[in-house]
């Protein structure tokens, strides 16, 4: 397991950049991420894609060329590239909003790494989306919406603290949003699932 995050740039530009990466960071231009981080000033260290958006075929050692017919998106590849290389800790940008099919899908990518051990943080310029397995999250407190999702059909243990709306060892389905529309009250909060996996969305960094 490596301690250093992978940031990863996808074709939509962000407003800006809440969080950075550091010199020792992984940064993966995701197909038209590639102009992203060139408008950013950011070099990658791997370039990843079918580059249909891009619409040319990057050169160099660090690109990894991808067939347009294709199980995994972009993204979804570079998720797997560094999850192989030992990265569990990931930042993702231009993944959130956009296409909603696509904005869906880095949802269930959310989902992914946390099933696989990891944390992903999705950047939108409104929200941040990320997931839970099994674990717990603490959130600062703002005045700020939130909503919680099962990932799962039916995930169980659910505890909601610190919010408007408050769980206690609850269940949900991804069948039923009973978790949409919470809100912080000013103090931080708490929010843990036993089994299963939840998708947090938040405007909240988190």
């Amino acid at each position: 397991m490596i301690s250093q995050k992978c940031y990863i740039f996808g074709a939509l530009r962000p407003k800006e950049l809440v969080y950075k990466p550091g010199k020792d960071d992984l940064v993966i231009a995701a197909d038209k991420g590639v102009e992203v981080l060139s408008g950013l000033g950011i070099v990658p260290d791997v370039i990843i894609g079918d580059f249909d958006s891009l619409g040319y075929t990057p050169s160099g050692k660090n690109v990894q060329v991808l067939p347009v017919v294709k199980d995994d998106t972009d993204i979804g590849y570079a998720i797997k590239y560094a999850l192989l290389e030992g990265y569990t800790d990931f930042v993702i940008y231009g993944g959130i909003g956009g296409l909603i099919d696509h904005t869906y899908a880095n949802i269930q990518l959310a989902a992914y790494v946390s099933k696989h051990g990891g944390r992903a943080i999705f950047v939108g310029d409104d929200y941040y989306v990320t997931a839970i397995t099994d674990n717990s999250i603490h959130l600062k407190g703002e005045s700020k919406r939130i909503s919680v999702f099962a990932a799962d059909t039916k995930v169980s243990g659910v505890t909601v603290k610190g919010l408007k709306y408050e769980l206690e060892n609850a269940e949900l389905k991804s069948s039923f949003p009973l978790g949409v529309s919470n809100e912080f009250i000013g103090k931080d909060a708490n929010i843990s699932v036993k089994s299963g996996t939840l998708i947090i969305m938040t405007q909240t960094k988190i």
